[in-house]
């Protein structure tokens, strides 16, 4: 067998958290994009440093602050474990979130940028017919950013993906429960012998990053060809 059990065990975990930091991101990344592609308000341009902040600070720096928020006895993680009885310090549960965390301006700025491309007029239109407007973004704005969502998809999954400073910080490095790809090759290049084991899961590594490039064109291409069907 080309991989062991351990390193599918990996592969499996590391396919896991990128698709829950994804699908936790999605509909705040949607909401927080089109807002600020939309309106001014006040406060936004603190907003969108703030939401920028994982991209330029060190991602230890993420993982530490996550680990003093919700560690056991941080000011949420307390909380959290008395009322909900789960905790996310140490556990997959937290390495979803310190990926969602440094993907979610990857996926945000995506969107966002879509949000600022579409065309109003086409909404005015719809309203114009009495389409209320829940009903306009729904039909209308969203297909159109659809492109946009796509690739701010695939943005925070390749990231979340290869996630590892603030995921080693906040959850540690626990085999089966938080041992991602990157952190499983981390862990082998500091062991003898582990060079064979590190090689195949970085090549695995690569190859789950072109497929899921690979799918996003095509259905980018899809998206694009449908669009400019519809429009």
């Amino acid at each position: 067998m080309f991989l062991s059990a351990d390193e599918v065990n990996v592969l499996i975990l590391s396919l896991q958290v990128a698709t829950w930091s994804v699908a936790a991101s999605m509909v705040p990344a949607v909401a927080i994009g089109w807002l600020l592609a939309r309106y001014d308000f006040p406060g936004k341009t603190a907003l969108d440093a703030i939401l920028h902040l994982p991209l330029v600070l060190p991602p230890v720096v993420v993982g530490y602050v996550l680990l003093v928020l919700f560690a056991p006895k941080g000011p949420l993680g307390e909380p959290l474990r008395e009322w909900f009885g789960f905790s996310f310090a140490f556990s997959w549960r937290g390495a979803v979130l310190a990926s969602a965390v440094m993907g979610f301006p990857l996926m945000t700025q995506a969107i966002r940028l879509s949000a600022q491309g579409v065309d109003r007029k086409l909404e005015q239109a719809a309203r114009t017919l009495g389409a209320p407007p829940w009903q306009v973004f729904l039909t209308v704005t969203l297909p159109l950013m659809a492109p946009g969502v796509l690739a701010g998809t695939v943005l925070s999954f390749a990231r979340s993906l290869g996630e590892f400073g603030a995921t080693i910080t906040f959850v540690s490095n626990i085999p089966g429960e938080t041992r991602t790809l990157p952190l499983a090759i981390y862990t082998y290049t500091q062991v003898p012998g582990g060079e064979g084991p590190g090689l195949r899961l970085v090549l695995i590594s690569v190859v789950v990053a072109l497929l899921a490039l690979a799918g996003a064109e095509f259905l980018n291409r899809a998206l694009t060809r449908r669009i400019g069907v519809s429009g």
